[in-house]
């Protein structure tokens, strides 16, 4: 990769959130009627949703740019569902398939299938839904038979909120509705109060609740209703964009996220601030500038995990330690987000040493090399970043990428040519 020459200067529009987008197919699959998705991202992991609904009858069309016409329905049919990579598939679509009561299957690919499944599996069964793990326990493929009434489920929350999350979203397609109950810290917090707002955009009415410590969610049998959802540019996404303000010692501005945004990542600003960003919020954009100088964070980021990576490699450039906390369950994300970091870091001259929650980042002088990414579309991203500031890098397997971002490496290309428009800050 070429480094670039100049502080950048860039108004980057980002696709769509995968996570609010594949939350909101759900929502549209369970209502009985003709919902409008705008702003929908298209990459592997919502292309895995669209083709595993219509698997099961869910008709999906595209009607526009970024935009998807879902006629949704009450009737539950089985089929064969392959969510590919995508663990949101997986975790949301596996008690919408214990609806029915046909026998319906659940796999996907190799990496999908080292990662857990348990929590649901749990729940579902001890609500009385048949489930047949085919080849290692917690882990799919799956098989399940509903249907899936009512009930008082618990389920762990410090592995992954995506568990909790995906009984919610079924939660009001039951004749009863669901109470959950979450019997561990919850973890990645701002997911779930995600998964709460798209439900109740698609009048879902959720309750909750704080007894004895333990947090319960209340879903009522109400069923969805048909909408026009637009979606929020993805902040996952935009941690990149921001994050490359702060390598090149300039600044980009990401339009449509703002304070009250959905997504729980437009939080990093908070961190590139303590490690001397500008940050500006406007009313519809947020601005991200670099300052005098890039200095380390000491850091809890179990709310913002995805943002792990973009932070472990910008704390490469950085004029003093870094330490990130809180986040031990990323060793189960699509790849072990704790050891991989700290491999790649080492890999190009940086001191970085795992820790128990997180990992150490120590900087100094840094070369050129070519990364491994372990097949996981964050870490090709984050340490892509690096490209632009030290000339040389290289990142294997760069195609990862289309999981959720399969424009990452044309923006990042714009941003060195120039060719992305000023920056709005003023």
């Amino acid at each position: 990769m070429t480094s670039v020459g100049a502080p950048i200067d860039a108004t980057v529009d980002l696709p769509g959130s995968k996570s609010i987008t594949n939350r909101a197919l759900v929502c549209a699959a369970l209502a009985e009627g003709t919902s409008v998705l705008t702003g929908v991202l298209h990459a592997d992991d919502t292309e895995a949703m669209v083709e595993a609904l219509r698997t099961l009858g869910v008709e999906a069309t595209g009607t526009g740019h970024a935009e998807l016409t879902v006629v949704g329905s009450t009737e539950r049919r089985a089929g064969a569902v392959d969510a590919r990579q995508s663990g949101t598939t997986a975790r949301f679509l596996l008690p919408l398939l214990a609806l029915g009561e046909g026998m319906s299957t659940l796999d996907g690919d190799a990496q999908l299938r080292d990662r857990p499944m348990g929590p649901t599996f749990d729940a579902l069964r001890s609500a009385g839904v048949r489930v047949e793990e085919q080849a290692g326990a917690g882990h799919l493929p799956v098989t399940v038979a509903g249907p899936l009434r009512t009930g008082s489920l618990a389920v762990p929350g410090d592995v992954s909120s995506q568990f909790l999350s995906g009984l919610l979203l079924s939660g009001p397609a039951t004749p009863d509705g669901l109470e959950l109950t979450v019997t561990t810290e919850l973890i990645s917090r701002p997911y779930v109060d995600m998964t709460v707002a798209v439900m109740e955009a698609f009048g879902a009415r959720v309750d909750h609740d704080v007894v004895g410590g333990r947090e319960t969610w209340h879903v009522a049998p109400e069923p969805y209703r048909p909408t026009t959802y637009a979606i929020e540019p993805d902040a996952s996404a935009a941690s990149y964009a921001w994050a490359a303000a702060l390598v090149t010692g300039g600044r980009v501005t990401v339009p449509g996220l703002h304070r009250s945004s959905l997504q729980g990542d437009v939080a990093f600003v908070d961190v590139l601030e303590q490690m001397g960003a500008a940050v500006t919020w406007h009313d519809d954009a947020v601005t991200v500038a670099a300052g005098r100088g890039l200095h380390g964070v000491d850091v809890d980021m179990a709310h913002i995990s995805d943002t792990v990576p973009t932070l472990a490699a910008l704390a490469a450039l950085a004029d003093g330690p870094t330490t990130i906390r809180g986040v031990g369950f990323i060793r189960d994300k699509e790849s072990d987000r704790i050891a991989g970091p700290v491999a790649e870091l080492a890999r190009c001259g940086i001191d970085a040493v795992a820790t128990d929650d997180g990992m150490v980042i120590r900087p100094g002088p840094i070369h050129a090399a070519t990364f491994e990414t372990y097949r996981d579309h964050r870490m090709a991203m984050a340490f892509g970043l690096l490209g632009l500031a030290v000339p040389g890098m290289a990142v294997r397997d760069p195609g990862c990428v289309a999981k959720t971002f399969p424009g990452f490496w044309d923006l990042l290309d714009d941003l060195r040519a120039g060719s992305v428009a000023p920056s709005r800050q003023r």
